[in-house]
């Protein structure tokens, strides 16, 4: 199985990516009654995974993510996302394209769930879109 040729440190670098462009993704735009609303968005995209990216997401502890500043939570997420795509195109390369679109269907779930996307949430995807393109 898959799993099993990913370490512990990788389905935490899947969940650190997924999880934490959720969350960048929401901080743009702060507000309770909207991360409610944009928890529900992803979890209703992550619930769309199948196979070792499910497996990744579901399984094992949600990262520590930074929340004192965007540059800060940005400096931790965006290289995730690289290094994720970079670990499944090595391990499992039929899984990469199935990370990139459940992570951007999550992003832009989230950006859309509150009063529909602002600018700052375009950019903050289009950076998520970015890092999760491999350089040619």
């Amino acid at each position: 199985m898959i799993m099993d040729r990913l370490t512990a440190e990788e389905r935490l670098t899947l969940r650190t990516g997924a999880f934490g462009a959720v969350f960048l993704v929401s901080n743009t735009e702060p507000g309770m009654f909207g991360m409610i609303r944009e928890s529900s968005a992803a979890s209703g995209a992550f619930a769309g995974a199948s196979g070792v990216v499910k497996e990744a997401l579901t399984a094992g502890p949600l990262p520590q993510l930074p929340r004192d500043s965007t540059l800060e939570i940005e400096s931790v997420v965006l290289p995730a996302l690289t290094r994720a795509v970079r670990i499944l195109r090595e391990k499992s390369p039929g899984d990469v394209e199935a990370y990139r679109s459940v992570v951007l269907a999550a992003a832009d779930r989230v950006a859309g769930a509150h009063h529909g996307v602002t600018p700052a949430e375009a950019a903050v995807v289009e950076k998520i879109r970015g890092a999760l393109t491999e350089p040619v």
